[in-house]
């Protein structure tokens, strides 16, 4: 009897197992039925192309649509080729503009690098050009109604102080090339202070300066540059410092802080930029001559079209054509001083044989004429007949600052020290963060 229910409570048991495991199981497989597998079967990919039409344009090209175009003046550039490389194929506009008395500075002052900005449709029709005569003064031509009209427009230029540091590497323009400062300003610096350093013996590597100076622009493009305002410079660990002052009746110059003139009775260069292109030399090799001969001045490389200035008060005492100085001027200065001016393109409308000119006064215009490989001007400075280094000679400062300006002066004077040592500090910042 203990037996059977020992058995029978085993086999119960047996059976509860066996119930269990089949449910487990089936359990099991309803849940893995259920999950999604993995798709295993290569994916085909098939391109199905159809012809679709598509709409015409309802509009055609409007051949009377105008558009600008701005072009640079090349060497040897006329108004043709100019107008030919713009696409302008306007014959009626450029016979107009070849034969107008207005436009003859198109024809005849066509200057490398002077911008031509003009207005045409698809045809090739000129309906407007402007021609920057220089940094002030523009030749304007327009379409209208009754035909072509002609005219010079004087810029509207806004004066602004450019503050800028420089630091000497090599030479006085790599500086100011490195910190974008121009080529005018780097040659107003070195007359300013020319009495005091040597440009291009006394320059140290290391050598700093900070400068103020004016530029006008238009419409946020800057025109020209004006007058170096104030500067310092430091050479040798030498402090200098100029500040541009103008009394009541208009005369400015060139103050030392505590009203000592630095104002010279000769500009140092005639051009209003340039870089010298050959030296004062005993011995040059004369480029077109072949032999050496003695260059008794200085070349000042620049585009043609340059404006050249008198570098002192004078008188004209030779105008004209003279063998290898191709065009030239002579000017008679006090003392025995005269100056010469070589290569000219052509001569000042406003001065003859005679004339009085002042120091800045135009006088001619940068060319090639005489023997001259390239577009430059030929400056000698004579002291009695005799050749001076344009560029060493020594120039005659004027008298100091009147008395009665003088506390006008140092206002003045302490608002540009000032600038001019926020300069330095922000060059001192500069190099502290650098280092």
């Amino acid at each position: 009897m203990f037996s059977e229910r020992k058995f029978s409570r085993k086999y119960f048991k047996l059976h509860w197992l066996a119930f269990a495991s089949g449910l487990l199981a089936l359990i099991l497989f309803l849940a893995v039925s259920e999950t999604p597998q993995a798709e295993t079967s290569p994916v085909i990919l098939s391109m199905i192309t159809e012809e679709v039409s598509l709409p015409l344009p309802s509009q055609t090209i409007d051949r009377n649509e105008a558009f600008w175009q701005i072009e640079q003046v090349r060497q040897d550039d006329t108004l043709e080729s100019l107008f030919r490389r713009m696409n302008v194929r306007d014959q009626e506009a450029i016979k107009y503009l070849m034969l107008s008395p207005d436009a003859h500075a198109l024809n005849t002052q066509l200057i490398p690098g002077h911008t031509v900005e003009v207005k045409s449709n698809l045809q090739g029709k000129l309906l407007y050009l402007e021609y920057e005569l220089d940094a002030e003064n523009i030749l304007v031509a327009g379409l209208t109604s009754n035909g072509y009209v002609v005219a010079t427009k004087k810029l509207l230029l806004e004066s602004q102080q450019v503050l800028k540091s420089a630091v000497i590497r090599d030479t006085l323009f790599g500086a100011t090339d490195d910190a974008g400062i121009p080529d005018q300003i780097a040659i107003q610096i070195a007359d300013i202070l020319s009495s005091e350093i040597d440009f291009y013996q006394d320059l140290r590597n290391g050598d700093r300066f900070h400068v103020i100076y004016e530029a006008f622009y238009n419409a946020g493009e800057m025109m020209k540059t004006g007058n170096v305002l104030a500067v310092e410079f430091v050479n040798d660990g030498k402090v200098y410092q100029a500040i541009h002052f103008g009394d009541t009746t208009g005369k400015y110059a060139y103050y030392t802080p505590d009203g000592k003139s630095l104002h010279k009775t000769f500009l140092r260069s005639p051009l209003e930029y340039t870089r010298i292109s050959s030296s004062f030399n005993a011995g040059r090799y004369h480029p077109i001559l072949q032999r050496i001969k003695a260059h008794r001045g200085v070349d000042m490389a620049a585009p043609t079209g340059t404006r050249v200035k008198a570098s002192g008060d004078g008188v004209v005492a030779f105008m004209g054509r003279k063998g290898g100085y191709g065009n030239v001027v002579v000017l008679n200065h006090p003392s025995g001083v005269s100056t010469v001016y070589g290569h000219l393109s052509r001569f000042s409308d406003a001065i003859r044989k005679g004339d009085t000119v002042n120091q800045g006064d135009i006088i001619g215009y940068v060319g090639m004429t005489g023997l001259a490989t390239g577009p430059h001007l030929h400056y000698e400075f004579l002291v009695n007949g005799s050749h001076r280094d344009p560029m060493k000679v020594a120039l005659p400062t004027s008298i100091p600052l009147d008395d009665n300006f003088k506390s006008t002066f140092q206002a003045h004077s302490l608002t540009m020290l000032a600038k001019l040592e926020m300069l330095k500090q922000r060059m001192q910042l500069a190099a502290h963060q650098a280092e």
